[in-house]
């Protein structure tokens, strides 16, 4: 089982690349970010005729997630479980894919500590953990996969000076994140390659950072226990951020038997 995550920074400029990146790497399940496009304009019979079932929570121009399945999609939900407080925007995706409940997501970047959308990003990161408890439990086949706008820690990050009083590397966002992954969720790719630096799936499209690697590792696939235990590959596709009109984000990839 092939799962991949990727923010594909605008579905509509990105559609070309992401078909001709399913039909050579053909993923299992895939979690797409930042589609940008509203469910009226999704390609959903596109992707049916390349296999893929496909669910999307979208708002036009802004944020949208969408998951792919190659192994079946049932009981879809868009956004948080009810009786959370609703988001007002277009970050999260559930469906059930053959034995495993996976969820799209796109946590909000923050901006600034002193901005209110980075109030946004912490009370969001709550919910969702309130969410996967309300829908879900750790003991099950879970998937969390999609750009979390965090940085776990310094390792994931080219340059900690460049960040040092920003967003993505502050100490709420990744007390937050700790939260979710204490649920009961796993980075089997971090697991993988626990001392490795310049693993990044986020690079500027400025100053050639891509081909410096000068980037962050804010993308993740994390998993249960009961899945996690069967991880068998962890991988990004730099190959998928060269070429003409690549997203800045890479696919982030984790295989389970």
């Amino acid at each position: 089982m092939l799962v991949a995550t990727w923010n594909v920074n605008s579905l509509k400029a990105r559609m070309p690349r992401v078909e001709e990146w399913l039909a050579d790497v053909s993923p299992d399940i895939v979690c797409l970010q930042e589609t940008k496009m509203s469910d009226d304009n999704f390609p959903a019979l596109t992707f049916a005729s390349m296999g893929y079932e496909s669910v999307h929570n979208g708002q036009g121009q802004w944020n949208g997630v969408a998951i792919l399945s190659k192994v079946g999609l049932s009981n879809p939900t868009y956004g948080f479980a009810p009786g959370i407080e609703p988001d007002p925007d277009s970050r999260l995706v559930s469906a059930t894919c053959g034995s495993m409940r996976v969820h799209s997501v796109y946590v909000p970047n923050g901006r600034a500590l002193d901005h209110e959308h980075y109030r946004y990003k912490l009370s969001w990161l709550e919910r969702l953990v309130d969410h996967l408890s309300e829908t879900t439990d750790p003991s099950e086949e879970v998937i969390v996969a999609g750009d979390w706008n965090v940085a776990p820690t310094d390792i994931d990050v080219w340059d900690t000076a460049m960040f040092e009083g920003g967003t993505h590397v502050s100490a709420a966002e990744r007390a937050a994140l700790k939260k979710v992954l204490d649920w009961g969720l796993v980075d089997t790719f971090r697991e993988r390659y626990p001392e490795q630096p310049k693993l990044y799936s986020y690079f500027d499209y400025q100053a050639g950072r891509f081909h410096k690697r000068q980037g962050i590792r804010i993308d993740f696939v994390l998993s249960s226990q009961t899945v996690a235990k069967t991880s068998t590959i962890d991988l990004f596709d730099r190959n998928a951020r060269k070429g003409t009109k690549p997203s800045d984000h890479v696919p982030v990839l984790a295989g389970f038997s």
